[in-house]
């Protein structure tokens, strides 16, 4: 049977799509791939400008849209009264490619009646176009860290039930600050434990041997005595994870951060690691935590 035979079926006369293939890196060719990632995975409360291609759009829809972790009532997009887009980042991936499935989102968002919201975008299938095919790729993508959601709506566009789900969502908000010292690096406080976690952008495996080297020379820690957790695998790529005081501002840990990613970007090298590099890599390994 050929490839075609494969892909599609007819079932009743209609052609049956095949589901969208997995992609181990859904953001990789977008710029920004790191604040992408943490977008869909660990910022609780963002947005950033999205650029549309004009000939990748509905005619006469809008080319800009933004992208923001959460809507409310866990929508997967809403189109304003006013005509702007708004697309979740975190609305959940119902298949194997988190870039066709917020690419799905954003087209039934522009194409949805201004005022109305997008409760869930169909699945994503094989022939659903990827973000990589609706966005100016040459456009920069800045994610903005917001301390509440208030960003979702202007004034009076809730309803009573929207409004609520609102007011809920600002009260459990995890507190996150963008830190400077490293791109897509957050500072978090959850419940009565704080955080440093970095999104590092480069190859997963390059980056576990880079922390394993770190962690066996001893030189790990962010700051005397923040010790390396583990590190998440989102979106492809790696999420070290520092405890910090819990009581520690972001700004206490900008100057270990810096040192950081001096000793990290040393430690990319591409070499054979030695035995105890390679025991720290596998406790590395042990505590690693997938999301999605």
């Amino acid at each position: 049977m050929g490839k075609a035979s494969r892909r599609k079926k007819t079932d009743g006369g209609r052609v049956k799509v095949a589901p969208a293939p997995y992609v181990a890196r859904p953001f990789a060719g977008l710029p920004g791939e790191t604040d992408w990632v943490a977008a869909h995975e660990i910022v609780p409360a963002a947005t950033a400008t999205l650029t549309l291609r004009a000939d990748a759009v509905p005619e006469g829809a809008p080319t800009t849209a933004t992208l923001a972790s959460v809507l409310p009532l866990a929508w997967s997009g809403l189109h304003r009264a006013d005509g702007t887009v708004l697309v979740a980042s975190q609305s959940g991936s119902s298949s194997g490619d988190a870039s066709r499935d917020l690419a799905a989102a954003l087209l039934a968002t522009l194409a949805a009646e201004p005022g109305s919201p997008v409760p869930r975008a169909e699945r994503a299938t094989e022939a659903t176009p990827r973000l990589q095919d609706l966005l100016d790729l040459d456009a920069p993508f800045a994610l903005e860290v917001h301390e509440g959601f208030d960003f979702w709506v202007g004034e009076g566009e809730l309803d009573r039930e929207g409004q609520e789900s609102l007011d809920r969502a600002n009260e459990s908000v995890v507190p996150t600050v963008a830190m400077s010292s490293a791109p897509s690096a957050y500072w978090c406080r959850i419940g009565e434990r704080t955080y440093v976690r970095w999104v590092l952008g480069d190859d997963e495996d390059a980056a576990t041997d880079a922390l394993a080297r770190l962690s066996a020379a001893g030189q790990s820690e962010l700051g005397e005595g923040n010790k390396l957790l583990g590190a998440f695998r989102a979106g492809g790529l790696l999420v070290p994870v520092w405890e910090v005081p819990a009581d520690s501002e972001p700004a206490t840990h900008e100057d270990a951060l810096a040192a950081m990613r001096e000793r990290y970007e040393a430690a990319l090298r591409d070499e054979p690691l030695s035995a105890d590099e390679r025991r720290a890599r596998s406790g590395l390994l042990s505590r690693q935590v997938t999301l999605r």
